[in-house]
């Protein structure tokens, strides 16, 4: 089942879903995510970041400043809208290289999300499905813009801690269905909702490969799928890989599984390489060339 809209336009960018798989690129103002915490946490480095991302093909910059990994500590509303704010700023300021480029920002915050959407963001993406802030889907509804809902049991702090699951596949689906009925409710058009299966959230190494095996279920939820899979533990547990930067081509293999059960969107750190597997593996799984 593909969709429900064929097509949807962001910032004059037409996503045609099923088409092709689209990129979306990691850009983390923070100092301790998992993988490149502290690398682009200056707004000239998140800026070089953001530049080298558009010269090799991403669709999207999804850019934020709370960390999300295992265990992460929570900041305050003040310091995650100082992280974030400034760089979505200056990405708009800079016209001549990211004019059509979609700004997604990551966030659980209502306010974040309405500062970042007021600075020039363009998409709102919620690791918690909206279920952190009762506000989230109300002011998603009132900016009138994407949002992406996302599975998770508990907090960053005590999701790995909540991996039991009585169906897994099931209890995402039903998740997410219950996430889609709330956010229509709240006014927010179903063609502006995509779905995310949360692969390494309150997620098993074998959970992880599951979500992965059985993507193509979570079609009967009739939205564009996201998936993230990018440098994560799951991937470091099969290579006996410790260092996250380490498993790029672990990535790869995770995106091309990924592709040939059909997600739409790849949520990456390393835009360039990724961009290849996806032109190969849509080529392979999509019939496009």
């Amino acid at each position: 089942m593909t969709p429900n809209s064929a097509q949807i336009i962001i910032r004059n960018k037409a996503f045609e879903w099923g088409k092709r798989t689209y990129l979306m690129g990691v850009l983390n103002i923070t100092p301790d995510s998992f993988s490149d915490g502290g690398d682009f946490y200056t707004i000239e480095s998140a800026l070089a970041q953001a530049e080298n991302m558009v010269k090799s093909g991403v669709d999207i910059i999804d850019i934020g400043g709370q960390s999300t990994r295992p265990g992460a500590a929570e900041i305050s509303l003040e310091e995650e809208i100082d992280r974030v704010i400034p760089v979505v700023q200056i990405l708009r300021q800079k016209t001549d290289i990211f004019a059509n480029i979609p700004i997604s920002v990551d966030t659980t915050r209502a306010l974040v999300a309405r500062a970042a959407v007021e600075a020039g963001s363009d998409i709102v993406n919620d690791i918690s499905g909206a279920t952190f802030d009762s506000e989230m889907l109300s002011t998603v509804a009132q900016l009138k813009v994407p949002i992406i809902l996302m599975h998770i049991r508990g907090t960053p702090q005590t999701m790995q801690k909540l991996t039991d699951y009585r169906d897994l596949i099931g209890e995402i689906g039903e998740f997410l269905e219950y996430r889609i009925a709330a956010a229509v409710a709240a006014g927010i058009d179903k063609s502006q909702i995509i779905i995310d299966p949360g692969i390494g959230f309150a997620k098993t190494y074998s959970q992880s490969l599951e979500i992965l095996q059985q993507l193509p279920k979570f079609r009967v939820l009739d939205c564009p799928i996201l998936v993230g899979v990018s440098r994560k533990s799951f991937i470091g547990q099969i290579l006996q890989q410790p260092e996250a930067k380490q498993r790029v081509w672990g990535t790869a293999a995770a995106c091309t599984g990924a592709i040939a059960n059909l997600a739409d969107i790849l949520r990456v750190h390393d835009v360039k390489e990724m961009h290849d597997v996806c032109q190969v593996a849509d080529a392979i799984f999509r019939n496009q060339s």
